[in-house]
C-alpha cells in the first residue's frame, strides 16, 4: 500500500487531522450510504462502489493538488470520525473549506468547529490562500451554524456551486481578521 507523503498532520487540543487512508474507507462508506451523506453526494443513488470511487477522489485530491481534506481523529484514537479541509475539484469556482461529521455520536461537542478552524488556519497560513468559501446546502442548518460560528458570512454575490444542486456560499475571514 502506498502512503501519501509528505502530508501534514494538524493537531488541535483534542484532535489529529491526518491524511486520508484506505483504513478509513469503512467509516466513509457507512457515512456515504447513510442519510448524513446526502449533503455531499453527487447523486441520490449511492452504493458501496460509488462510495469507493468518491473515497478514491478524496485521496487522489492530495495527489492532484498537493493538499486536500484531512481525516479527523481524536488524540486517543485513530478511528475516523469525519473529515475537514481544503477542497477544490477542477470545476469548483473557488477554493473551499469543507467538513463532514460521519456519525451523530460526535455532534454537539465542538469537534467539527475545532477541526474546521484548524483547516481554515491551514488554508490561509500554510497554503497562503487569499480567500476561502464553504458551499453548503440551504437545508443543512447544522453546517450553516458551524460556518457562522467560524466567522464565515453568507456571500450571495459569490460564484455559484457547479452542477444542479443548490448551495449557499459562506466566505471565511482570514484568521487575523477575527481578532
Amino acid at each position: 500500500m502506498v502512503a501519501l507523503s509528505p502530508t501534514p498532520v494538524l493537531e488541535t487540543e483534542r484532535l489529529v487531522l491526518r491524511a486520508p487512508a484506505a483504513r478509513d474507507f469503512p467509516a466513509w462508506c457507512d457515512f456515504m450510504l447513510s442519510d448524513r451523506g446526502r449533503f455531499i453526494r453527487s447523486t441520490d443513488t449511492v452504493d458501496e462502489a460509488i462510495a469507493w470511487r468518491a473515497w478514491a477522489a478524496v485521496i487522489g485530491h492530495w495527489v492532484m493538488r498537493g493538499w486536500g481534506s484531512f481525516v479527523i481523529t481524536t488524540k486517543d484514537s485513530d478511528a475516523a470520525l469525519g473529515m475537514a479541509g481544503p477542497w477544490a475539484p477542477i470545476n469548483w469556482p473557488e477554493y473551499e473549506i469543507g467538513w463532514t461529521c460521519w456519525s451523530a455520536m460526535h455532534e454537539g461537542r465542538g469537534l467539527m468547529a475545532e477541526a474546521a478552524r484548524a483547516a481554515v488556519n491551514h488554508a490561509y497560513r500554510t497554503l497562503k490562500w487569499e480567500t476561502a468559501v464553504s458551499y453548503i446546502a440551504p437545508e443543512n442548518t447544522r453546517s450553516i451554524a458551524l460556518a457562522e460560528r467560524l466567522g464565515a458570512v453568507y456571500d450571495p454575490a459569490a460564484k455559484p456551486f457547479p452542477g444542479e444542486r443548490e448551495a449557499r456560499v459562506y466566505r471565511h475571514p482570514k484568521p487575523e481578521d477575527l481578532a
